[in-house]
């Protein structure tokens, strides 16, 4: 009879930090906020956004100067989509380039024509789709446009050099969406995605935008 793998089961803690900026080091954040609490076996977990301001990626719209072409593409999107406006437009561009986002464009008429979604991401890049517009991300980036995260998996491995844990950058919603951007141990990966389903980030008054999760017991 084959035996069944072991299912990892983790416990949250969220982490309380200082407003991160610009000027911080993620990993130096990593190190310093689960010293003490994140053994071996353990993961940290980061929220992408904020990942992304530490690297300088939290963009003013006013700084931002639309072209005709991100102008004329912003009309397009839903009036919820994170590029529905002409600056997030403009950054989308000389994210990806021209070519690929009218490459996306296509692919997204062609989605419509057959009622396939997320063809645009797939064909434009999936680090587009983690671009969020005026985020309403923890002051005092509350109105700023807030780019992916570069580099996420080499960011994790480092994270795990300096700290001996597991580490994860993730990008969650409330809609119990995960989406794994960097993982140090991709066997951990489904049971992350189930203990970060409920959205334990906090990247508001609760200031919580790192979550260890303790690994608790397996069973069979």
């Amino acid at each position: 009879m084959a035996r069944k793998d072991k299912k990892i089961f983790f416990y949250k803690i969220p982490i309380r930090t200082h407003i991160v900026t610009e000027n911080d080091d993620i990993v130096d954040l990593a190190q310093k906020y689960s010293a003490g609490i994140a053994a071996p076996g353990d993961v940290i977990c980061l929220a992408e956004s904020v990942v992304a301001i530490t690297q300088g990626r939290a963009i003013l719209p006013e700084a931002v100067r639309p072209g005709w072409l991100a102008r004329f593409l912003s009309r397009f999107p839903g009036k919820d989509g994170s590029l529905a406006t002409p600056p997030a437009m403009q950054l989308a561009i000389e994210e990806a380039g021209p070519a690929r986002i009218l490459a996306g464009c296509a692919a997204a008429a062609l989605g419509r024509l057959i009622k396939k979604k997320g063809l645009f991401y797939i064909v434009a890049g999936r680090e587009l789709a983690l671009i969020d517009d005026i985020a309403g991300t923890m002051y005092p980036y509350e109105r700023h446009i807030v780019m992916g995260p570069k580099n996420p998996g080499q960011l994790v491995q480092a994270i795990k050099k300096a700290t001996g844990a597991e580490a994860v950058i993730a990008d969650v919603n409330d809609k119990k969406c995960v989406d794994i951007l960097g993982i140090t141990d991709k066997s951990y990966r489904q049971a992350v995605i189930e203990a970060l389903k409920d959205n334990p980030f906090g990247n508001e008054d609760e200031q919580t935008p790192i979550v260890i999760l303790k690994r608790w017991k397996t069973r069979l």
